[in-house]
């Protein structure tokens, strides 16, 4: 079959180029309208109950990460100048098109009672620049009376305060977030240089933004990082400029193809998506490394050039492909978890290597039939000294000492597994960035001053009509908030409890003595003042905390970055405590929030992993199968791969990596990755087996030999390659590239010591037998015995 292609790619070049062109150039157009991901990450899958409960929660009582915070904690902030240009900050942000209201010190609301028509008129403290110190000084003390602002707008034991920023939910998840949230930051910068106070800025809004701006820096740095790192080591191989311009060129080729298919499948660019072009190149150079090879050790035995092309595509067609269809499944087995971002990187990532391969096994050859023959000079790199003594170290070692390799082998395993049993999964929501970086220390900033900024919701189903307005329930709910709120990690509640007590406080002309819950005489009296609230920015007082029907109502608190682990303990300590005061038999209690879906997510992603990775070695025995239809082959193809699996996993829980939504690719992609090496070598040896009178000793030999140094390049520009993005800013994508490359280390390590090792076990103990014939039959000539 592979003779026919071979046959075919080379009689229609033109035509194959021509092809080839005008997809690129549709892809290319398509990828004109390639755009960033500004919501959140669609980690849990749509039928989650998780998932479900968050968008039946959004639905009734709107978004629950649409506010961004400004704060800060100097006392300049109450000396008049300074003031008057926080209230100026306040109103100039407002007025900013996407901006639905702010909330500071410096624009604050309080409630008045209207006895005439017996209503709420909620008004501003506020209506100008203040004229005075003294003036400002009462101002300060009115707003500290506001006990409802205290721990939410400002905090009375430290002296912090911050000013929220809402969103209009039309502008918070799309494009136009971006350049309202560098006008709010450019306003705050220019506050913060002029009055010589340090701002801090957080909440979901400005940390999506943050990131994807992040994401969109490393989207072109990785990929120009990629093509330098792979150029380098191509140079470094061949020491030939049309060995290194070409192969760069067909994995561009391969990169427009990727960014095309993002936009026929209507995926954003997420941080996952970000690294694909990358990924492209690092994965698709190898290809052209194993043809370029074949084709000069080609050469150098028949001086003919069109004839050694159409031998490299025969040799290293079927090898590639078997290897490239490992890599994808590495990949493609994340379109099986039902987690959005992960299906989008699993069908984009499996599907562009594959297409990948198709353009190196096609143009690389096209290419080199119109280039000049290699020169003696240019395929002196298959003479390289030191990789061939390494390769004759490596053989010796394998027939003379493979007892010691079997210890040592045994050994490491043992102190991995050891490792493996420290491994724990915990995910933060911004513990992929470093702990210098301002995203991260600004969050830090205000979960200690107002103990966190992530939303977490608690809703109330009371299953009758107007049932949030008993007596007993609103006395629940407060014992309820008290509760939560007694956690050192969740910030004091915003509920209906805490507007009735506001309501209470005005209904008593403003008494700081008077913010509690209304008594059951005068809680008619104030619920009807406050369900006819007015006033700027009001509306009914009461509508964002209930439904229509009075039935449910929501508690908001805010709580800490404090990982998946210790959220999953305070969610399991909090249930019997929620149940005891809303018994299940008479309310449905639900606790929600952008921030328990992160933490559900990571939980997921974590429970998806062994079934992912089972899944890929599965499918990846089922090839190693075909190949070479033996469960002792099967066996001995995994063994290397899973070491070194077993090893990456020991150095993460010895390093206290842990295991969270951007740590658990590594293992499915490594061991897809892993297994080309893998297949390098068995192929070869398979094909060195299969002449008359040649011995597994003589065949394990000659693989190694002939296949080593493809291998060394190929793992050589992958190990190099994924280093790369030890460079992000992300520190999940730095441990990625970091351990895959690790696991890519230990595998080639493994398939040239251990696999040869493991072949000759096999002569010990039993007399060559008849090669099975492969269910994929790949061409052969006799030159292959010639190596």
């Amino acid at each position: 079959m592979w003779g026919s292609i071979s046959k075919f790619i080379l009689k229609n070049r033109f035509l194959l180029l021509i092809t080839i062109a005008v997809i690129t150039a549709f892809m290319g157009y398509k990828s004109k309208g390639i755009q960033l991901a500004y919501a959140g990450s669609k980690v849990l899958p749509l039928t989650d109950s998780t998932y479900v409960e968050y968008n039946r929660f959004k639905a009734k009582f709107g978004e629950d990460g649409a506010v961004l915070v400004i704060g800060m904690n100097d006392p300049k902030i109450w000396q008049k100048d300074a003031f008057n240009d926080w209230v100026k900050l306040s109103n100039e942000i407002k007025s900013i098109p996407g901006i639905q209201e702010v909330i500071s010190i410096g624009r604050i609301f309080e409630l008045k009672k209207d006895t005439a028509n017996r209503k709420f008129v909620l008004g501003t403290v506020i209506n100008g620049p203040l004229s005075s110190q003294t003036e400002v000084d009462s101002v300060k003390q009115k707003i500290l009376d506001l006990k409802f602002y205290d721990g939410l707008l400002y905090n009375s034991k430290n002296g912090a305060t911050l000013m929220a920023i809402t969103f209009d939910k039309k502008v918070l998840n799309s494009k136009e977030r971006g350049p309202i949230v560098r006008s709010i930051d450019k306003a705050a910068s220019a506050f913060s240089q002029k009055n010589n106070i340090e701002l801090h800025s957080s909440g979901l809004p400005w940390i999506r933004t943050k990131v994807s701006d992040k994401i969109a820096k490393e989207f072109l740095l990785f990929l120009l990082l990629a093509l330098a790192t792979t150029g380098l080591v191509l140079a470094f191989f061949f020491r030939q400029f049309h060995a290194v311009f070409y192969p760069l060129l067909v994995v561009i080729n391969g990169v427009v193809w990727a960014l095309g298919f993002i936009v026929l499948f209507g995926y954003q660019v997420s941080l996952l998506l970000g690294i694909v072009p990358a990924l492209i190149v690092i994965i698709g150079i190898p290809n052209s490394v194993l043809i370029l090879n074949k084709y000069h050790n080609e050469f150098r035995k028949t001086g003919d050039k069109m004839h050694s092309l159409a031998i490299a595509i025969q040799k290293v067609g079927p090898t590639a492909l078997l290897a490239n269809v490992s890599a994808a499944i590495g990949f493609g087995v994340f379109s099986f978890t039902h987690s959005a971002i992960l299906e989008e990187f699993g069908h984009i990532a499996s599907i562009n290597i594959i297409a990948t391969f198709i353009n190196s096994i096609i143009l690389v050859p096209i290419i080199f039939s119109f280039l000049p023959a290699p020169s003696t000079k240019h395929i002196q790199h298959l003479e390289g000294k030191a990789l061939k003594n390494f390769l004759n170290r490596v053989e010796q070692l394998v027939f003379n000492h493979r007892r010691s390799i079997y210890i040592v082998t045994a050994t490491l395993v043992g102190a991995a597994l050891f490792g493996v049993v420290k491994m724990k999964a915990n995910g933060y929501v911004v513990d992929d960035l470093p702990k210098k970086d301002p995203i991260y220390k600004d969050l830090k900033f205000f979960e200690k001053n107002f103990d966190g900024i992530l939303p977490l919701e608690v809703s109330i189903d009371t299953k009758r009509k107007n049932g949030v307005m008993n007596a007993s329930v609103i006395r629940r709910i407060d014992k309820l908030q008290q509760t939560i709120s007694a956690y050192p990690e969740v910030s004091r509640a915003l509920s209906l409890d805490e507007v009735l007590k506001f309501s209470t406080q005005a209904f008593y002309n403003g008494s700081p003595e008077q913010y509690r819950i209304p008594n059951t005489m005068e809680q008619a009296f104030i619920l009807s003042y406050a369900g006819k609230s007015a006033g700027k920015g009001a509306g009914n007082m009461l509508k964002g905390f209930l439904d229509s029907t009075k039935q449910e109502t929501r508690v908001s608190f805010q709580i800490a970055d404090i990982g998946s682990e210790k959220m999953n303990i305070l969610l399991n300590e909090l249930k019997p405590k929620v149940d005891s005061i809303f018994p299940s038999d008479r309310f449905n209690v639900k606790i929600t929030g952008s921030s328990l879906l992160f933490v559900k997510g990571t939980d997921y992603l974590v429970k998806n992993l062994r079934e992912s990775l089972l899944l890929a070695i599965a499918l990846i025995s089922v090839i190693i199968f075909i190949l070479f239809r033996s469960l002792k082959m099967n066996l001995i193809a995994l063994i290397p791969n899973l070491i070194s699996l077993i090893v990456t996993a020991g150095i993460m829980g010895y390093f206290g990596i842990f295991l969270k939504p951007s740590t658990i690719l590594i293992f499915s992609i490594a061991f897809g990755l892993a297994n080309d090496q893998t297949i390098y070598y068995l192929t070869k040896y398979r094909q060195e087996l299969s002449h008359e009178g040649i011995s597994i000793s003589k065949a394990v030999s000659l693989a190694l030999n002939e296949t080593g140094i493809s291998m060394i390049y190929a793992a050589g520009i992958l190990f190099f390659g994924f280093g790369i993005f030890m460079a992000s800013n992300f520190e999940g994508t730095m441990w990625l590239g970091l351990l895959v490359s690790i696991t890519l280390l230990v595998a080639l390590l493994s398939n040239l010591i251990l696999v040869p090792a493991l072949l000759l076990s096999l002569e010990v103990y039993n007399e060559r037998k008849t090669v099975s014939e492969p269910l994929v039959v790949m061409d052969m000539d006799m030159t292959e015995a010639e190596d």
